[in-house]
């Protein structure tokens, strides 16, 4: 593992005076985990004098001002919720380099070695000292530079933090400011519950449900402590078409549950790919139980699916996650890819605004949240059930624009989640190149990756 010298840490405060006071968090961010989700932007050879790390931090102490709850810190209220000091105490900045050069992270797959590359947060501090914003500037020997970023989950989904990075990358390259750059909306008011509060209209099932286990055993808790590794995998968009082409075989109206009069959609990309993935799983982890059970969490953002849509520039969390129908190794494993393509879309395509609002009605009449919180990004304990093997848990990074992230010095050259910490855990991701292809980046136990990764790419 390379050595990192850290060489100054510091707190960017906004530039300018911003709103005081408590904000509240909608439900949709209640549940989410509280510790940060750590990814990384790699730049190959930026030219040194380029990488000014003060014109970095003036333009993140400028973007600030719009994003002030990012400067804010997170305080306890009964029942497991959380709500916002928006008190502008500011944002951690480091400076760091390391001797090693970017070819000795080989591709950057989530790993401690990467891990490195983020600042590191003290989970032992009173919440309410911990920055929700974090980054750390490592500099390579070869003339590399990663940016290291930690953002907390409870304020910001996927979505609202890249539209941040890009913001904040496009005023740093002196593009934009703070005044014509894309407004960011706080107010939670799209996802708060009904009033008065009335009970969820469907089963939420996903809350109250455990997930399968294992047959013949009744600990989970023996699979989550089994040594994991994690890896990315590259499809091109060759590899890609023949999957949804594949799944896209056998679709008839039967398999995809609609009547006969009704065109049906050809399955996506994501449900190809996360068809795909469930069965290479099953086979990875086929111990000779054909009747074992499986399912998939799948987290879904609901801008566009509430009524009206959610505004683009909503700088909070909006997806939920939904589970696939139960299925068995065997069924997965005999059938066509369109069927489990098929189970893939039935559980996605549960998640309506209505759906949603029913959702957030559920969590909205939980005395307690805390059960409902994972983490799949630290090592922080989270009351939630382990959900993996014989599970899995897939998000969509598909059409997050990542790679706009050019502070000056050009596109990265790649991004990616810098820890998976749990068994199941994946991200389907667009790629650095603009020819059509994704990185599936995924941990599994150790003994079940080789063979994923053979029928990965044998089954396409």
């Amino acid at each position: 593992m390379a050595s990192i010298t850290i060489h100054s840490s510091s707190t960017v405060v906004p530039s300018h005076p911003t709103p005081t006071g408590t904000f509240s968090f909608s439900e949709c961010d209640q549940y989410r985990a509280w510790t940060h989700l750590p990814t990384i932007y790699v730049y190959k050879s930026p030219a040194t004098e380029v990488v000014a790390v003060e014109s970095l931090k003036t333009s993140l102490s400028q973007i600030l001002v719009p994003y002030y709850p990012l400067a804010g810190r997170l305080h306890w209220l009964p029942g497991g919720r959380l709500e916002l000091d928006c008190c502008a105490a500011g944002v951690l900045f480091v400076e760091a380099s390391t001797d090693a050069k970017l070819e000795d992270y080989g591709d950057f797959a989530p790993s401690d070695a990467v891990r490195q590359l983020i600042p590191t947060v003290d989970y032992n501090s009173p919440i309410e000292e911990l920055p929700l914003l974090l980054f750390q500037v490592t500099r390579f020997s070869c003339g590399g530079v990663v940016i290291g970023v930690a953002n907390c989950h409870t304020v910001v989904d996927g979505a609202s933090a890249i539209t941040f990075i890009n913001s904040w990358a496009s005023m740093a390259r002196g593009e934009k400011t703070v005044e014509t750059i894309l407004q960011p909306l706080h107010d939670r008011k799209f996802l708060m519950p009904e009033k008065p509060l009335r009970p969820p209209r469907f089963d939420h099932i996903e809350f109250t449900k455990p997930p399968p286990v294992i047959l013949g055993s009744s600990n989970p808790e023996e699979e989550a402590k089994q040594e994991t590794t994690s890896a990315l995998l590259k499809l091109t968009k060759e590899q890609i078409e023949k999957l949804k082409k594949k799944a896209n075989s056998n679709l008839t109206n039967q398999t995809m549950g609609v009547a006969d009069e009704v065109q049906p959609r050809p399955y996506s990309r994501f449900e190809a790919i996360t068809g795909h993935m469930w069965v290479c799983a099953c086979k990875a982890r086929n111990t000779g139980e054909s009747r074992q059970p499986t399912v998939i969490r799948i987290p879904i953002d609901v801008r566009r699916r509430m009524q009206p849509p959610i505004p683009e520039n909503f700088s909070g969390n909006s997806s939920f996650v939904v589970l696939t129908p139960e299925c068995e190794f065997g069924e997965l494993m005999s059938q066509p890819l369109s069927y489990a393509a098929g189970k893939v879309r039935e559980g996605t395509w549960k998640m309506t605004g209505e759906y949603a609002q029913s959702v957030v009605d559920y969590l909205a009449g939980q005395d307690d949240i805390s059960w409902l919180r994972t983490s799949f990004h630290s090592k922080v304990l989270v009351k939630a059930s382990f959900w993996g093997n014989p599970n899995l848990s897939i998000g969509s990074w598909i059409s997050l624009p990542f790679y706009e992230a050019d502070f000056g010095w050009g596109r990265p050259s790649y991004f990616g989640p810098a820890t998976l910490n749990i068994d199941g855990k994946s991200y389907i991701m667009v790629g650095p190149s603009d020819d059509g292809s994704l990185i599936v980046a995924i941990r599994l136990q150790a003994r079940h990756m080789d063979g994923f990764k053979k029928y990965f790419y044998e089954d396409i």
